[in-house]
């Protein structure tokens, strides 16, 4: 399975982008990168970075970038759904949240969306815009959402021979939705992982991308409290977990809204997460092994 060469024509990156998940972007200088708006991607023969393969054949894992690397963060967003939600969401219920991407794309913050195969399934139009915006990535967070692990938080376990097809079905569904440039980076559901999880992903030619912040946005009612939470815990490096999941995190959006205005004030930079792992001197991924994940051009906002 190959991962198709993202077409670098314009007018069709505009389109993509204004189709869904809110507004487009607008024509405002970005703050992280004020010396220019928004540059045009990068060649297609560029490579993602990866960490290299873990010991015992484990996929590898990242934390959070160098620490006396600059003052740079990366917001990260779950955007959750399990296989089996689909009756909620024809009864109503979101698990998107286009608010939150206009807001990103407003405040011009360069961000990393770990999304899962059956939710790009749910909202296509919205999984292809995020996709074709040069401020965002898409990384795989699993197609199910089923753990990795057993006791993870209460969700449905996935057999660990399952685990790494789990992983590939992401990619697939990303691919049959128009979603041509997801990144080899996965997390795990919940964040449980073990050493027979990380064996099983690593198949699949994956990073394993943690958090070292956790804003507790998953079903909470206080922005400020979850604001003042990613605010204590930042520090140079950081990867900070949040959610694009509109039902089960409703006050993300708000959060963002405080949190990118006082961290700019400090004086931080906000990447994506390959950003902050081609800092740590990482090798260019190479392309996808047989039947493994994705290997995609990246890009520079």
């Amino acid at each position: 399975m190959t991962v198709p060469v993202r077409r670098l024509a314009a007018l069709g990156v505009l389109a993509a982008v204004t189709a869904g998940c809110g507004t487009g972007q607008d024509s405002a200088p970005d703050p992280d990168r004020p010396s220019a708006p928004a540059s045009p991607r990068a060649s297609a023969d560029a490579r993602p970075p990866t960490l290299a393969p873990g010991p015992e054949g484990l996929a590898p894992v990242f934390k959070s970038g160098k620490r006396d690397g600059g003052k740079t963060v990366a917001l990260t967003f779950d955007a959750d759904m399990t296989a089996d939600q689909g009756p909620r969401a024809a009864k109503g219920e979101r698990f998107d949240n286009p608010e939150l991407i206009a807001t990103l794309r407003r405040l011009k913050v360069p961000s990393t969306v770990f999304m899962t195969g059956r939710w790009a399934e749910e909202y296509p139009d919205q999984a292809r815009a995020i996709d074709a915006d040069p401020l965002f990535e898409v990384a795989n967070h699993s197609y199910s959402h089923y753990a990795f692990t057993s006791h993870c938080y209460g969700l449905p376990t996935i057999a660990p021979e399952k685990m790494r097809a789990d992983v590939e079905r992401a990619f697939r569904a990303f691919e049959k939705v128009g979603v041509e440039n997801a990144m080899p980076y996965f997390r795990f559901p919940g964040g449980c992982y073990d050493r027979s999880a990380l064996r099983n992903v690593a198949q699949a030619g994956v990073t394993a991308v943690q958090w070292d912040v956790v804003s507790g946005d998953a079903f909470a009612t206080d922005a400020d409290a979850v604001a003042e939470e990613v605010l204590r815990g930042v520090r140079p490096g950081s990867v900070v977990v949040l959610h694009c999941t509109r039902s089960a995190a409703p006050t993300t959006e708000r959060v963002v809204r405080k949190v990118v205005p006082e961290l700019r004030e400090r004086g931080y930079r906000f990447v994506r997460v390959s950003e902050l792992i081609r800092a740590q001197g990482a090798e260019e991924a190479p392309g996808r092994p047989s039947g493994g994940s994705a290997a995609a051009p990246s890009r520079t906002p």
